[in-house]
């Protein structure tokens, strides 16, 4: 793993290390219930996994981090082989829309902690988190035909937004790198977490037309 990851705290690449792996199982998972190939599982665990990441590198003029850094692409095809070796029943139910929650709090906070390190600005660097998180997400939906995480009432850019922004705010406070990313990984788990428990969403703009 990238040393220079570490200017931004010990944690911080393990938190990035795991949202990859969580994001990289829902692209494969997306790839499985179309009954695709190998081949196909692989290319929706690299491209979920690493989308979001990529997204903000170019933009915030890093070097992307998988091209640097061989252990992603290599998680993400590890994570396409398992669940193409491993029994279907595995992967059902709750437990991995529970990991992408986990995930999706660990992402937000890396993306806007590596923001912040590459000297983004405060409001630009929340926003890169909210990437971060979730443009892996939307590119897996639209490959999938599925409707994109975006036109989707559920709270879940909301919850990146939450991590990602307590992050930068709680670092301009001067707190520690470490419990920040604790902290603001929690809050959008947490947030997610009750999105999920109790269905919760936000309001959807009523101000169409009725229909004739």
């Amino acid at each position: 793993m990238d040393q220079a990851l570490w200017q931004i705290g010990p944690v911080l690449p393990w938190l990035d290390l795991f949202g990859v792996a969580v994001f990289a199982a829902t692209g494969a998972l997306a790839a499985t219930q179309r009954g695709q190939t190998l081949v196909t599982l692989a290319f929706f665990a690299l491209i979920t996994g690493v989308g979001g990441g990529t997204v903000r590198d170019l933009l915030i003029g890093a070097p992307v981090f998988w091209v640097e850094d061989r252990l992603y692409a290599l998680v993400c095809l590890g994570v396409a082989l398992t669940i193409w070796v491993t029994p279907q029943r595995w992967w059902n139910g709750a437990a991995l829309v529970w990991l992408d929650a986990v995930g999706l709090g660990a992402y937000a906070v890396f993306g806007a902690a590596k923001a912040l390190s590459f000297g983004v600005p405060p409001l630009p660097a929340a926003v890169m988190g909210v990437f971060t998180a979730c443009v892996g997400g939307i590119i897996r939906d639209t490959l999938a035909g599925e409707p994109s995480i975006l036109m989707r009432p559920e709270l879940y850019v909301t919850a990146a937004a939450l991590a990602a922004t307590l992050y930068v705010g709680l670092r301009l406070l001067g707190l520690p790198s470490f419990e920040v990313a604790i902290i603001a990984a929690a809050a959008g788990f947490g947030l997610r977490g009750a999105a999920i428990y109790w269905k919760l969403a936000l309001p959807a703009y009523r101000g169409l037309p009725n229909d004739p």
